[in-house]
């Protein structure tokens, strides 16, 4: 029998039960992908998150991979938040090398972290087929992006916040995240996001959702900068900043639970 260190953390967290849990997993080595997906399984997160760290001379810290409990992911924002406040210690940085995301660093950043992302544009598209199922309004605008992004903007936040998705039928659409957002009232920007073709109905807050609402707002607003906010449940506040071809997120972290995890 193996001993896993566990440790669970609400990333983009503001307040206790808040922002999206994720299980971050140091490993001395990889295991199979199979133990690593129904470890992710078992653990009924959002994500959970494997390191493994790397030699010195690498360039790197640890490789870091993510799971849902359905499939693994090639991008998520807040397991990669919680990864380094885990790992960190008294460092002022450190860098994930992942499969097929690139070098990702965290830093800190006041009280909390800023994790540097890729910003992704996305393209105008004809999504009706995803707005139907959203149960609201017509969106204002459709954008998509190759590999399963959708994002639908809305006249208002009372529009995203009212939407009830048909969780069933989107999730016969396969690993899409979908993106509905809005400006915001108390935030310059509101989202929610929904992806259950890959296990999740609906996310908390999720970082990778930020890679294409960054460049997005950022166009929209005028500036570089500005506040966000997932209303989902649990709710979690995200500042984004477009830095050239990066979107660079930041928020907090809380640990709630660590343990070990036996296989």
């Amino acid at each position: 029998m193996t001993a896993i260190p566990f440790t669970q953390v609400d990333a983009f967290a503001h307040a206790p039960f808040t922002g999206n849990p994720a299980a971050v997993m140091p490993l001395a080595n990889w295991l199979d992908d199979a133990t690593l997906q129904a470890i992710a399984e078992e653990n009924n997160l959002a994500e959970t998150a494997f390191t493994v760290k790397l030699p010195e001379g690498a360039g790197a810290d640890y490789e870091l991979r993510w799971f849902t409990p359905a499939v693994e992911v090639a991008l998520c924002g807040h397991a990669t938040l919680a990864s380094g406040h885990v790992l960190m210690g008294h460092a002022p940085s450190i860098r994930f090398r992942t499969r097929k995301a690139g070098d990702l660093i965290v830093t800190r950043a006041g009280s909390g972290y800023a994790l540097d992302l890729p910003a992704w544009t996305m393209q105008p598209a004809d999504r009706a087929d995803i707005a139907a199922l959203l149960g609201g309004p017509a969106p204002t605008e459709m954008l998509w992006r190759e590999g399963g992004y959708a994002l639908l903007a809305y006249a208002d936040e009372a529009s995203v916040r009212a939407l009830t998705p048909d969780f069933p039928a989107l999730a016969k659409l396969g690993d899409v995240l979908t993106i509905a957002t809005a400006p915001g009232t108390e935030t310059d920007v509101v989202s929610r996001v929904f992806a259950p073709g890959a296990g999740i109905d609906e996310d908390p807050v999720t970082g990778s959702a930020h890679c294409l609402l960054t460049p997005y707002w950022a166009a929209r607003l005028s500036r570089e900068s500005f506040t966000a906010y997932q209303a989902s449940a649990r709710g979690g506040y995200v500042g984004c900043q477009l830095a050239g071809d990066r979107a660079v997120l930041s928020g907090q972290c809380r640990t709630v639970i660590e343990g070990r995890f036996l296989v």
